[in-house]
Order: structure tokens, then C-alpha cells, then sequence
């Protein structure tokens, strides 16, 4: 979307007074990223950001609480079937702390995505009347799930006590592991977000990849079950290295990420680049579309 603005072009008041327009046309062929105009309106962005997280639990019996209950019922589950039933190997750590420090990055990552590639359709009608950076909205929904992996982040800390498990000085690359959720989650969302606009049948695809990608996440099990080369080939999957990063700096596992985090940043960067550019590029036709 081009803005293009001009003095003098229409004159009221007997032509004393010269009133700026403000011309917003359609870009042609590939498009900048628009980042200093996503800048400018950061306001917007934090509005957005404060509005999804309101509105996420508005009228709910439990709230917030949801945050922690969705993962933390989620790791008694699988403790029973997969670490009782199937004995899966937890490279040494009680099984229900080996899953849920996979599990929070991960529904991190899977709600970020879900409600992200909404965005744009849910509010069709704020996106055919005025006009702002439509980037705004994904990265909105993405971000507002910082505030649910925070206070499942503090429970799963808790746990760790629990079961005498402390962190190692490791804890401190925990951001960096934590960005690379969020570049994944937010790449994928901007595909999904864009495409979902013209193909309504992308909200029906989204649950079904989300469970896919689940079971291709060393969450339920660890990487360590497979042999080099193999293992560092898995980090194609960008949540792999997320995963085992949480585990390698919370539990201070043997698995270090090592070659596997290089690929799978490399794997996130490339989605994230490719998502931004693609919504760029259908962001002239969304108003007409949705």
C-alpha cells in the first residue's frame, strides 16, 4: 500500500485555504516491508495487543487461569499415557517435568499461530474501512500470548522446586530460545493470516498442521532418540530446537541444541522472511477479498 501526500490540491473557502490530502493507493508488483511505517504506529500495536488479551478471556468462568490449566492438564495426560503406559525414555528427569518444559514453549508457539491466522477475517470489517498497517493485527495476536506463556512460565517453575530440579546458570540463554518461538510462531502466522483471506478453508487446515507439527515435536519424547546425522537434520523442524532448548537450559540435559538451534534459526529466519514478504504482497487485495 502506497501513501502519497499532497498541499494545494483542494481548495474550500473560496480558495483561501489549501486542505493536505492524503491519496492511499494499491502498490504494484513487490512491495517494501513497510517496517518505519509499522514503527509509526506502534500505538496501534500496543492497542491491538491489549485488546486481544481482553478479549480472549472476556466473559470466562476461569479467566487467566486457562493459561496454566490448558498445558498443565495436557502434561498429566501424557505423563499417564506416555510415561506410565508407554515409558517413554526422559533422558533422566521425572517425566512430568520433561514434558511440560517442551509444553509451554510449544502452546506458546500453537496458539500464537491459531489465533493469528484469524486476525485478519475476524475484523474484516476494520480492514475494509480504515486504513492502517494490517501487520499489526498477526504480531498483536502473537505477542498477547506472552502474557498466557508468563504465567504458565511461573507454574512450571513451581514444579521444577517441586521436583528439586534447579536451573543451571544455562537459564540465561532462555530468551533467546523464547524469540525463536516467536519468530517461528509469527512466520507461520503471516502465511496462514494472508492465505486465509482468500481461502476460507485454511482455518478448517490450521488445527490439523498444528497436531501434525505436535507429534514432529520432540515434546512427548526426546531428540536423543536419534542417531547423528539424523538428529541434527531433525532441526529443520524450528520447534525442535525450541524444545530442546528449553530443556537444555532449564534441566541442563546432555542434549546440548549445538548444530541443531543453527538450523532451525536459520529455518525460522527463512519462514519469517518469505511470511513477510507474502503478506506484503496480498496486503493490496485484502480489503476487496475479506
Amino acid at each position: 500500500m502506497s501513501i502519497q501526500s499532497g498541499k494545494n490540491i483542494k481548495t474550500i473557502l473560496a480558495g483561501e485555504t489549501a486542505v493536505p490530502l492524503t491519496h492511499i493507493k494499491p502498490a504494484k508488483g513487490w512491495v517494501s516491508l513497510g517496517l518505519r511505517e509499522l514503527w509509526q504506529y506502534r500505538g496501534l500495536l500496543y492497542f491491538f495487543v491489549w485488546r486481544d488479551i481482553k478479549v480472549r478471556y472476556k466473559q470466562t468462568v476461569l479467566g487467566a487461569a486457562w493459561a496454566i490449566i490448558q498445558p498443565f492438564v495436557t502434561m498429566v495426560v501424557f505423563s499417564l499415557f506416555f510415561g506410565r503406559l508407554a515409558k517413554m525414555p526422559s533422558d533422566g528427569y521425572p517425566y512430568p517435568i520433561f514434558i511440560i518444559v517442551a509444553q509451554i514453549p510449544w502452546t506458546f508457539f500453537a496458539n500464537g499461530v491459531t489465533q493469528a491466522s484469524n486476525t485478519l477475517v475476524a475484523n474484516a470489517n476494520m480492514v475494509k474501512k480504515i486504513y492502517f498497517p494490517r501487520l499489526t493485527m498477526p504480531i498483536a495476536a502473537v505477542l498477547a500470548g506472552l502474557v498466557d506463556f508468563t504465567l504458565a512460565f511461573l507454574v512450571m517453575m513451581g514444579m521444577l522446586f517441586y521436583y528439586d530440579v534447579m536451573p543451571t546458570v544455562k537459564i540465561i540463554w532462555l530468551p533467546l530460545f523464547l524469540l525463536l518461538a516467536f519468530t517461528t510462531s509469527l512466520g507461520v502466522s503471516l502465511w496462514f493470516a494472508a492465505m486465509n483471506v482468500q481461502f476460507r478453508d485454511v482455518r478448517y487446515i490450521v488445527p490439523f498442521f498444528i497436531q501434525v507439527w505436535f507429534f514432529s515435536t520432540p515434546i512427548t519424547y526426546s531428540s536423543s532418540l536419534l542417531s547423528e546425522p539424523w538428529r541434527t537434520l531433525y532441526g529443520v523442524n524450528p520447534m525442535v530446537g525450541v524444545t530442546e532448548g528449553f530443556r537444555w537450559a532449564l534441566l541442563g540435559t546432555e542434549t546440548a541444541p549445538g548444530p541443531v538451534i543453527a538450523i532451525s534459526a536459520l529455518v525460522s529466519l527463512t519462514i519469517l522472511t518469505g511470511g513477510l514478504f507474502y503478506f506484503r504482497r496480498m496486503e493490496k487485495s485484502f480489503a476487496d477479498v475479506v
